[in-house]
């Protein structure tokens, strides 16, 4: 499982021009799902994901998480974050889960960060979506799971 982090001022997502889920201060979570990944890897994510020190306190410090500032998630479902580049031209997509099993770990995602407390809005998952955001910072961050641990994406 692969997370594109980016701490956020605000965000929305659109489809069709219509907006569908929008934040205040908070995550946006761009989320990529493999033929690998359990519940195990959303659990493993989503602690490591609330946690995360990467809001300023007081002294302007990374020193508290989402759950400390209270901020919200924008929740997007997205495959391309396993695209092959490796050969040719075209990328290949074939270390992505099947849409059927993506779907169901994403919205497991979603549902554990609510569980925890955290407001979340989403996409649609396999739409075409505008995501729109100021980003605080900027501050992104590529976070990665392997069989239920957090790796070092790098």
């Amino acid at each position: 499982m692969r997370a594109v982090v980016q701490r956020a001022k605000s965000a929305n997502v659109k489809v069709a021009g219509e907006t569908i889920g929008e934040i205040d201060q908070g995550l946006v979570v761009l989320l990529g799902i493999t033929k690998e990944d359990t519940v195990k890897d959303v659990q493993a994510l989503v602690q490591k994901l609330i946690h995360l020190r990467i809001f300023e306190d007081e002294q302007d410090k990374m020193n508290e998480s989402l759950m400390d500032k209270g901020g919200s998630i924008l929740s997007i479902s997205q495959f391309t974050l396993y695209a092959d580049i490796r050969k040719g031209r075209r990328p290949s997509f074939t270390k992505a889960a099947h849409p059927d099993i993506a779907r169901e770990l994403y919205n497991t995602f979603n549902e554990q960060l609510k569980e925890q407390g955290v407001h979340v809005e989403t996409g649609s998952f396999g739409a075409m979506m505008d995501v729109e955001l100021i980003n605080d910072g900027p501050v992104t961050i590529i976070m990665e799971t392997e069989n239920g641990s957090i790796i070092d994406p790098n």
